[in-house]
């Protein structure tokens, strides 16, 4: 078995992209659209990993074979030393094992486990740590938590379950801290460092980024790094470099297009926004997700086609 160091050190973080999943208009995989949506990612300087099969990948919805195949697909188009995170979506232990095992198979490098959503109706730390605990014992990989939405109620883990999890399950590398809300992130932040500060908290809350690499951050696992990438890094870059002006700079660029992708209601509709906006970019050839989400509205079309005008410094940086 290894040791928790071993673990920990088995990537440094940097800017992992969190992808979409392109699909063809029947709802079926694009495969050639999703090798070059991986592809054209991971040729970008700075871009250390990827996450798939994560909200944005539309993991939920896929069947085993399917993950297996976005893993595979990813393996094959990026650079030797990319690291792969593959999201665990199951609603069940048992099911979340099977996942966990067959992206094990596929090639990936650590897991981030996602909550069942039947525990918005409430959760306690032994169930939580149970349910990781049996995905770490079975699939020997890193764990990466998810610190959901504080708007999501218990799915965010308190800080009695987090301190649970990291205390019992030396596996746990990260905390993809997604709770959107800058005094929850730095709770987070504090709370690991103390704990266990060999494990990474990433700063995933796209809008703002800028504010969780002020208060600490090994990185992130964000989608927005699926649209502009090279700004995300530029802006992770200067924040470590302390060049304030510069990171400022990149907040700006970004800003828009986050808004409209993430805070705009109803909020189920990010990944069809993430698609939409990547086929308004000519990245993608069509933005079909897979039911029951639904397609956007010629409205939030053009909400959409508004941010990408606001947001031109950023997508002439990416050309």
């Amino acid at each position: 078995m290894k040791t928790s160091e071993s673990y920990t050190t088995a990537t440094t973080w940097g800017i992992h992209a969190a992808t979409v999943c392109p699909m063809l208009p029947d709802g079926r995989i694009d495969k050639d659209a999703l090798a070059a949506h991986l592809r054209d990612i991971c040729m970008t300087p700075g871009i250390s990993g990827l996450l798939l099969n994560g909200h944005a990948g539309e993991g939920a919805f896929l069947t085993l074979e399917e993950r297996a195949e976005v893993i595979v697909t990813a393996r094959a188009q990026s650079a030797e030393g990319c690291f792969i995170t593959a999201g665990v979506t199951a609603e069940s232990t048992n099911m979340a094992v099977e996942e966990a095992r067959v992206s094990k198979q596929a090639g990936a490098d650590a897991l981030l486990i996602f909550p069942p959503n039947h525990w918005a109706g409430g959760v306690d730390a032994q169930i939580v740590c149970e349910h990781h605990g049996t995905i770490a014992r079975a699939v020997d990989l890193p764990i990466v938590l998810y610190k959901a939405p504080v708007t999501a109620g218990p799915i965010s883990y308190s800080d009695e379950v987090m301190t649970a999890l990291l205390m019992k399950i030396e596996q746990i590398i990260a905390i993809k801290e997604g709770s959107w809300e800058v005094a929850a992130y730095e709770q987070t932040w504090r709370l690991a460092g103390r704990l266990r500060p060999d494990v990474s908290v990433l700063g995933s809350g796209d809008e703002h980024l800028l504010t969780s690499y002020l208060i600490g951050s090994r990185g992130s696992q964000v989608s927005l790094a699926a649209i502009i990438p090279r700004t995300i890094v530029a802006l992770h870059d200067a924040v470590m470099k302390q060049d304030w002006q510069e990171a400022r700079a990149q907040h700006e660029a970004l800003y828009a297009l986050s808004v409209a992708i993430y805070r705009d209601r109803p909020a189920y509709l990010a990944t069809a926004r993430l698609k939409a906006t990547l086929k308004l970019l000519g990245r993608i050839p069509h933005d079909t997700v897979r039911r029951p989400m639904r397609q956007l509205s010629t409205i939030e079309y053009r909400r959409l086609m508004d941010a990408i005008d606001v947001s031109t410094i950023a997508l002439e940086l990416e050309r």
